[in-house]
């Protein structure tokens, strides 16, 4: 077992143990968009509907809400690397059915192994706070916390060559192989966490919350093709919100983490995670990964849209992810920025800030010309935005709980993000096909729809600047590392 890097490695092994969990934040978030250049053609690829390949993206979001507080809480109790290996090994198993099976049913399980890996970002980021010095801590959360976002724009001018240019095989094979380099990255270079929380693992919170998520997910990702005042989804906005009610009481029944009693920990402590730090931060989350998400997803389809609308490009989807790709950059370049910034005002002074910034690059996409150089600008300001509210949530949310919830406090917060970005998919959806035009026969968006989905980003930015303002300062802590804050040295304390 390797030893702890906090005892003192050298600051080359330390960049190795932020490398390898960095890039596995970017092969993760590429599951997210590896198939969505495919998307168009997967009815005739797999014999199947549009809504049954669309259930390609749902099932991988679906498995990935469920799965990473799941993986988040075993994380705490047993070992966080250990479940960090696990998630990346269902991710190599879902993509090598993915590459020798043509059969719709396979591919969509498939599909969920690989969004069941979606907790190894909030593992990595938990990791990293048992592990590194003090004084790299911030900088290496920033960076994994950015991979959420800067995975997606990396990955479709990757995903579109291959959808181009060989065969579809090809995306679940490279995801396979860049599963296996992960796992053998990890295994040889992150040490194992010393923190655990041990205690009986919560069955019936997992399934009672797993429950109320997959309700919740399906109704916001299927309220277009079903029918918002349909009576499925809104049996299903029913039924997530009595789950979550009665998940919620059995929840708070339990003795909370650090009782004598360890077999009676709750898969979330609801005490801690109504602090009012911790739940601000987590409301905040979804409104910036909304207003975050709108930007690669609307761009991608403008870019594409054909010259006669008077607005698209008529790019190739390879052309389209290449423009999105100094986005991509631009959120990994930020991370140390973000740490900067987080380091000496505080990681809510970045949050604001760069919820200020997505706030103003929505506006712009709004009122500005559909010119190729604003929307390449636009969408980089995004991302930068983007970098610097997504870097620091993760100090927000480790500043207000013990070491021995970290996992399961960033899984819950990577699960706010992921309802954020879901809710503005469905949005786009909804908004973008309530007002067509027809050209050559097709609809598409109108240019008015487009502003539309800009000016509802734009106010969920600025939301996130009213919540982040309520964030609570801290300043005892405000400067000090991660590790050494008054809540930390309580628990750690003997």
């Amino acid at each position: 077992m390797p030893t702890p890097v906090r005892a003192g490695r050298a600051s080359a092994s330390v960049r190795l143990v932020v490398l390898a969990l960095a890039s596995c934040g970017i092969a993760v978030s590429l599951m997210q968009t590896i198939v969505v250049p495919l998307l168009p053609e997967f009815p005739h690829l797999l014999h199947t509907t549009a809504g049954g390949a669309a259930w390609l993206v749902t099932a991988n979001l679906i498995a990935g809400a469920v799965c990473a507080p799941v993986l988040g809480r075993l994380g705490d109790m047993y070992g966080k690397r250990r479940l960090l290996l696990v998630a990346l090994a269902m991710m190599v198993v879902g993509s090598v059915l993915g590459t020798v099976s043509n059969q719709f049913t396979v591919i969509l399980v498939a599909r969920a192994l690989q969004g069941a890996a979606m907790g190894v970002v909030p593992l990595g980021i938990s990791i990293m706070r048992d592990e590194l010095p003090d004084d790299r801590v911030g900088g290496g959360i920033a960076l994994m916390s950015s991979t959420l976002g800067a995975g997606g724009a990396i990955g479709l001018p990757l995903t579109g060559v291959v959808a181009e240019n060989l065969s579809w095989h090809w995306l679940f094979g490279g995801a396979a192989a860049l599963g296996l380099v992960e796992m053998i990255a990890i295994w040889w270079v992150v040490p194992e966490s010393p923190v655990r929380s041990g205690g009986r693992f919560d069955v019936v919170g997992a399934l009672g919350l797993s429950a109320a998520l997959v309700c919740l997910l399906l109704a916001i990702t299927q309220g277009n093709g079903w029918g918002w005042v349909s009576a499925p989804v809104l049996g299903l906005f029913a039924g997530a919100a009595l789950l979550f009610l009665a998940w919620g009481c059995y929840e708070l029944r339990l003795a909370p983490p650090g009782h004598p009693d360890p077999d009676r920990q709750p898969l979330v402590d609801l005490r801690v995670s109504a602090r009012r730090q911790v739940l601000l931060t987590n409301i905040a989350s979804v409104l910036v990964g909304f207003a975050m998400f709108t930007s690669f997803m609307v761009s991608a389809q403008i870019f594409q849209a054909p010259d006669a609308t008077g607005y698209g490009f008529g790019m190739s989807l390879t052309l389209s992810g290449i423009a999105l790709l100094p986005g991509g950059l631009m959120m990994i370049a930020f991370a140390p920025v973000t740490a900067q910034l987080s380091r000496r005002r505080g990681p809510r002074v970045a949050f604001l800030v760069g919820a200020v910034i997505l706030m103003v690059a929505n506006l712009v996409r709004t009122v500005s010309p559909h010119l190729l150089i604003v929307i390449v600008v636009a969408t980089m300001v995004t991302s930068i935005g983007a970098a610097l509210a997504y870097g620091s949530i993760p100090a927000l949310i480790m500043r207000a709980v013990p070491v021995s919830e970290t996992a399961a406090a960033n899984s819950l917060n990577a699960l706010a993000r992921s309802l954020g970005t879901s809710t503005c998919s469905a949005v786009v959806a909804a908004v973008t096909t309530a007002s067509v035009m027809h050209v050559a026969g097709v609809e598409f968006p109108t240019a008015g729809a487009y502003s539309t989905v800009f000016a509802i980003a734009a106010a969920a930015a600025l939301l996130a600047i009213v919540v982040g303002v309520f964030v609570p300062r801290d300043p005892e802590t405000e400067n000090l590392p991660l590790s050494e804050t008054e809540e930390d040295r309580i628990r750690i304390s003997p």
